[in-house]
């Protein structure tokens, strides 16, 4: 039952049946997209996990991630060991495989949201979810995995970002990220609302938003990179410790400054196929924007990460990132 549970989000109809009963734990069906699993017995080592993917519709390998896991723990192969929140963001842009219908839903993850639309009707419903789940489950630590893909090639297929807030990240989690296969971290500097920051920032989780290769239709991604990710996700439903080896193996950056589009006429100044973590050197023009001005690249080279110049008016274009020597 739990391997058909993306077809009754996508259909937008839940079964007669909203709770059952797998080898090692009970499900319920909260609403479409909206998925928790409770164990029968609760591991010694287990966290309040939110697992989620396709805050954008066209990102399709972690869905597919996803539901191998599922599968897995429906056949028994996994044993469940500590509750799990398993979230479908934007299910009409999932269904029609595109980033998002009429706004970007990662960047609408804050109790203030006052837009309506289906987007922050969804946010809404999905920040309601995320308070209701670590309310029950208050007594273990938060966890929540944001799992994305990139519109674009990256010098760092496997990366995280790290969102900005107040409380730190426990220096076990880069050892779990490391074994992982992630091979770069983005420290981010200010609020930015996207899902795992939602759960950082209000709820004081270990959250990280994952980007886990490149943006692919349904059965066109490279699974196989993904299983040590797969091993993370198991280990953390399983409430065992995961796999661990030295962060050092990663690249860490922080990022330094942010590119928004204030005008219709805003431009990045390279390549529109330009890869994440490209390198760009001291003087280089990256941007021209008719209110915000040029952007040059100051005395230190700069790297850019998440360039697009078609987002909405006031979004961010792009990051500029500079390697740090540790995890801050």
């Amino acid at each position: 039952m739990l391997g058909q549970w993306l077809d009754w989000s996508l259909d937008g109809q839940l079964p007669a049946a909203a709770k059952g009963v797998f080898p090692s734990g009970t499900y319920h069906l909260h609403a479409p997209g909206i998925l928790e699993l409770i164990p029968h017995t609760a591991a010694q080592d287990g966290h309040a996990c939110i697992f989620s993917a396709a805050i954008h519709g066209n990102e399709t390998a972690p869905v597919e991630l996803l539901g191998a896991w599922l599968s897995a723990m429906e056949a028994g192969t996994i044993q469940l060991g500590a509750p799990v929140l398993v979230i479908l963001g934007n299910l009409p842009a999932l269904k029609t495989q595109q980033r998002f219908i009429t706004t970007n839903l990662n960047r609408l993850f804050n109790r203030e949201l006052a837009a309506e639309g289906e987007e922050p009707d969804r946010a809404r419903k999905l920040m309601a979810a995320v308070d209701a789940f670590y309310l029950r489950h208050s007594p273990l630590p938060k966890l929540h995995y944001d799992l994305h893909t990139a519109i674009r090639d990256s010098q760092y297929p496997r990366f995280v970002v790290e969102p900005f807030a107040e409380s730190p990240t426990n220096a076990e989690q880069w050892n779990w990220l490391t074994a992982a296969a992630m091979q770069a971290v983005l420290h981010q500097h200010q609020h930015s609302w996207t899902f795992s920051h939602y759960s950082k920032h209000y709820h004081g989780a270990q959250a990280f938003t994952f980007e886990l290769g490149r943006v692919a239709p349904f059965g066109h991604n490279d699974m196989a990179s993904l299983k040590p990710m797969l091993a993370l996700l198991t280990a953390l439903s399983e409430g065992k410790q995961p796999p661990s080896q030295p962060a050092a193996q990663m690249l860490f950056f922080q990022v330094q400054h942010e590119l928004i589009r204030q005008t219709d006429d805003f431009q990045l100044c390279f390549a529109e196929d330009t890869a994440n973590f490209s390198r760009f050197e001291p003087g280089t023009l990256l941007a021209k924007d008719g209110e915000a001005g040029d952007f040059e690249v100051g005395s230190s080279p700069l790297y850019v990460v998440f360039p697009n110049a078609s987002v909405e008016i006031g979004a961010r274009a792009a990051l500029l990132v500079t390697p740090v020597s540790s995890t801050l």
